[in-house]
């Protein structure tokens, strides 16, 4: 099997609603995603012969996925109230709101479907929080 890695950074805040601890307030994280896409083959002919992907295409997709997280508050919705989405709203902060608690857990499945969507066969996502600690999806 051939597998492509690759990564990217963000940073943004997330709390966990309902945790009881420090990461129930809100804090933030350089996060990095390191995406595998795998193959059992490589292209035969064209431009990609020898190839899984265009790794270029690959780097940009990741890219971009950490891009739209990037600098902005990950939430679950409906943990917090509408006045205070309004609020932070109005002073043009950047939300961005899940349907699942924004573990290192669930985003590494999100961003696992996101990029399977584009239609890479994806083996594995990581995503660490810090630089020691990473929580990994893989449908294995």
């Amino acid at each position: 099997m051939y597998l492509l890695k690759t990564e990217a950074c963000f940073d943004s805040a997330h709390f966990l609603s309902g945790y009881e601890g420090k990461c129930a307030n809100i804090h933030g994280h350089r996060w990095k995603i390191v995406a595998e896409v795998s193959s059992d083959t490589l292209h035969a002919s064209g431009q990609l012969r020898g190839m899984i992907v265009d790794f270029s295409q690959l780097k940009k997709d990741v890219r971009a996925i950490a891009d739209s997280f990037d600098h902005g508050l990950i939430y679950e919705r409906g943990t917090l109230k509408p006045e205070t989405v309004t609020a932070l709203r109005s002073e043009n902060f950047k939300l961005i709101k899940v349907d699942f608690r924004p573990t290192a857990e669930n985003l590494a499945s999100h961003f696992y479907d996101l990029l399977s969507s584009l239609g890479y066969v994806v083996h594995s996502v990581a995503v660490y929080e810090t630089p020691e600690n990473c929580a990994v999806y893989t449908q294995d």
